[in-house]
């Protein structure tokens, strides 16, 4: 068995004005925020989902139902510690995380240092293991029109 795998994650979640906007694990300031079951983190949820695809163990939407009302309005920040929780379980460890979010306002750049820190610190892991990048749609679909945000992530894991 090879002791390397990769996973991949994509999510997307509306944006409506007066939502709180969650976002790699910190609070942004803006006038809308994403819609969802959880406080709808798209980062975090696209990291879930390639870390558990990699593992082979389903994806985020398996092991905490937006269906379920124990996670209506969850911090994703738990979800994420309790993924790591179980890969680590299996004997897995990330090797290294890429992500891309897709988001036309307000620009992500400024906060990505601070999204790498609050990441790590979950994931007990070191910051340059997370690779973060943003970009808009040049003002194209739903994310140019600002009804939503997108992010897509790949997961290395390995054997320990």
């Amino acid at each position: 068995m090879n002791p390397f795998r990769i996973g991949f994650g994509y999510d997307v979640h509306q944006l409506k004005t007066g939502e709180e906007f969650w976002l790699g694990g910190i609070k942004l300031e803006h006038e809308k925020g994403a819609v969802g079951h959880s406080d709808a983190d798209v980062l975090i949820h696209v990291i879930c989902d390639a870390i558990l695809g990699a593992a082979n163990m389903r994806d985020i939407g398996y092991h905490f139902s937006d269906k379920d009302p124990k996670f209506k309005g969850i911090d994703s920040k738990i979800l994420l510690k309790e993924v790591m929780e179980l890969i680590r379980a299996e004997g897995y460890e990330i090797g290294n995380l890429d992500t891309t979010i897709c988001l036309q306002v307000p620009k992500v750049n400024p906060h990505i240092p601070g999204m790498k820190k609050c990441l790590a610190g979950v994931m007990n892991l070191a910051e340059h293991d997370i690779s973060i990048k943003a970009t808009t749609t040049e003002w194209l679909g739903f994310v140019g029109r600002e009804e939503g945000i997108s992010a897509y992530c790949v997961a290395l894991i390995y054997k320990v």
